[in-house]
């Protein structure tokens, strides 16, 4: 009975797949797994950018299955905790995907961490086996000054002492039956482990279920239906939860084709050769693309094209805002609009390797207006997301076709419910809410109260339509020494916007009488500066006292402030010496800015910035 039900369940699903229907609603991530690569099994479901490695579904399976046994041969059973330290790369979603068949933990280590910071996670998950490449061997046996992990499985060299990834998936495991151990993992079983970034203190182990994310599958493929037929490139970090979902649980979900990319700069060529129909990044990734596009188009020696492209571009925001404002477009713009897309606007998608995307994403932080009209008008429907680790990602978005500019959107399809408390804090409630902090249950109570409701930290607005609008985070909002509350996110957002030589900003006014502004460069554009004009020296402190630099980031900063209440605005700033990295003393792993540990670093500049 149970050969013929699971031989009537997999036709199923094929049939469904090709109709376009849902296949039959799987209860956790391995039934979707094991539903998803029988659908075309000789298709190619995950492949490395440089070729190297393509494994397709049927390849997928079967080496799932074989690193499944290996594990469960090193001891690990259901629910231990089974740590990762890889770029993106195919072998993650194998290693991953193995020990959520056994029901384990799988959870990923961001490849910036020091080993101290390492520590803190074994410490916390209690992991004893970790699968890591190579060139984080050092970190990890630093880490493990404890002696807890036990078995350490290296998945690109053969080193003395450390496992291969291929001696894994080759050993036996006594009595090992893979249906039996997959099919007892249940709905509620923790599915991953996602550490928070850690702007306020040591990261803490956001516990995920196999339902609740199904119910993130499910919510967003209503609003972004994706198949067998897209493709989307991995490129952000797998320890971050907009990766998890939006690449790796997709792919198990739905069947889209996933292309690893383990060093991001390669992103713009990457995107050139895969051309997805699914993106998404985070702001930091638009404005690239945005100062890209206006490069090009600046760039461009045809007076006639040049003109043509800056119209078509004025054209598409026009309708952008047009369309979020709610207000028809007149038939004579639609025309010109029309035209502009024909002529021009598809164009310098192709250009940039998005002329096939269908869905477009940006999240993680708030994207300045100007930017999402600009994304917007170059024919990529953009849409705004708001969520976190503690939600299972995306809990907020703009549906396509309705995008609110400067909004979130509204909860995605599900149980999901919005609410604010009486000082403006959004709360949350519903499937994707998380289990709670691991081994932390006094921060869970903090966070989540006795009624369910996810207290978030934003301080949010909701409109008629049901539009959720951020305002910044609740322990983050400048106010200044008059008693005016200010966003510090929303100021920083359009200096971004308005000058691409911007890496970070943070912005300053809490108790002072104005705002002031501490910047760093962006490296990579402001290199594309340095070979462009000449310069021999491209260090952080030679570009920050460029003159041409210097004039064009003083440049944004007005532009920012014509937008700006008078209170907002930028009075001075400075151009501070060095490069923020991702995962540095500054920035969290997902670039998000450590604002108390910057203020601290940089008190004298700080200072200065209000001596006189």
């Amino acid at each position: 009975m149970t050969d013929l039900f699971n031989t009537t369940r997999q036709l199923w699903t094929k049939i469904s797949s090709k109709r376009g229907d849902a296949p039959t609603a799987p209860a956790t991530m391995c039934e979707a797994f094991q539903q998803t690569r029988t659908v075309r099994p000789e298709q190619v479901a995950i492949r490395s950018s440089d070729g190297a490695v393509e494994l397709t579904w049927a390849d997928y399976a079967r080496r799932v299955e074989n690193a499944t046994r290996g594990l469960h041969a090193l001891g690990v059973r259901r629910g231990d905790p089974v740590a990762l330290m890889l770029t993106n790369r195919p072998e993650f979603h194998i290693v991953d995907n193995a020990a959520i068949h056994l029901g384990a933990v799988p959870f990923s280590i961001y490849a910036t961490l020091a080993s101290e910071q390492i520590a803190h996670l074994f410490s916390n998950a209690k992991a004893r086996v970790v699968v890591c490449e190579a060139q984080f061997l050092e970190k990890i046996l630093a880490a493990d000054a404890a002696g807890t992990v036990q078995h350490i499985v290296c998945v690109d060299a053969d080193i003395d002492g450390v496992m291969t990834l291929a001696e894994l998936e080759d050993l036996d495991s006594p009595g090992f039956d893979f249906e039996r151990i997959w099919r007892a993992v249940e709905p509620a079983d923790t599915l991953t482990i996602i550490y928070t970034s850690g702007t306020t203190g040591p990261p803490k182990g956001v516990e995920l279920t196999h339902a609740g994310l199904l119910a993130e599958v499910d919510g967003m493929s209503e609003l972004m239906p994706l198949g067998f037929d897209d493709s989307l490139i991995s490129y952000l970090p797998d320890a971050h939860i907009a990766n998890r979902w939006g690449v790796h649980y997709t792919n198990l979900c739905r069947g889209v084709q996933v292309t690893t990319l383990a060093d991001p700069k390669q992103l713009v060529p990457t995107l050139l050769s895969v051309r997805p129909t699914y993106f998404g990044g985070v702001p930091q990734v638009w404005y690239k693309i945005k100062a890209g596009v206006e490069a090009a188009i600046n760039a461009e020696p045809d007076e006639t094209k040049r003109t043509a492209a800056k119209w078509a571009i004025e054209v598409g925001t026009k309708v952008a805002w047009l369309k979020s404002d709610r207000k028809p477009v007149p038939a004579e713009l639609a025309a010109e609009h029309a035209t502009a897309e024909a002529l021009v606007l598809s164009k310098l998608r192709a250009k940039v390797g998005l002329d096939r995307v269908r869905f477009a994403a940006s999240g993680a932080a708030a994207l300045a207006p100007d930017a999402t009209a600009f994304i917007l008008a170059l024919g990529l429907d953009v849409c705004e997301l708001w969520g976190m680790s503690e939600t299972s990602a995306v809990l907020l978005a703009n549906p396509p076709g309705g995008v609110k500019i400067g909004t979130v959107g509204k909860p995605i399809p599900g149980k999901n419910e919005v609410t604010l408390a009486p000082d403006g804090e959004l709360l949350v409630r519903g499937p994707l809410v998380m289990k709670g902090y691991r081994n932390d249950p006094e921060k869970t109570a903090e966070a989540v109260d006795p009624d369910g409701w996810l207290h978030t930290g934003d301080i949010a607005t909701i409109d008629d339509e049901g539009y959720v609008r951020i305002v910044d985070r609740k322990k983050e909002l400048i106010i200044n020494s008059a008693g005016k509350n200010m966003s510090p996110s929303n100021i920083e957002g359009l200096v971004k916007v308005s000058c691409p030589f911007v890496g970070s900003v943070v912005a300053i006014g809490d108790a002072k009488p104005y705002v002031t502004a501490l910047i760093t460069l962006d490296p990579d554009i402001t290199a594309m500066y340095a070979a462009k004009t000449g310069l021999t020296d491209t260090s952080a402190a030679a570009l920050a006292s460029n003159d041409g630099i210097a004039a064009a980031i003083a440049a944004g900063v007005e532009a920012a402030n014509a937008k700006l209440a008078r209170v907002e605005q930028i009075k001075k700033f400075t151009i501070l010496p060095v490069f923020w990295e991702a995962g540095g003393e500054e920035l969290t792993p997902t670039m998000k800015l450590k604002r108390n540990v910057v203020v601290k670093k940089y008190a004298a500049e700080v200072d200065a910035l209000y001596a006189s």
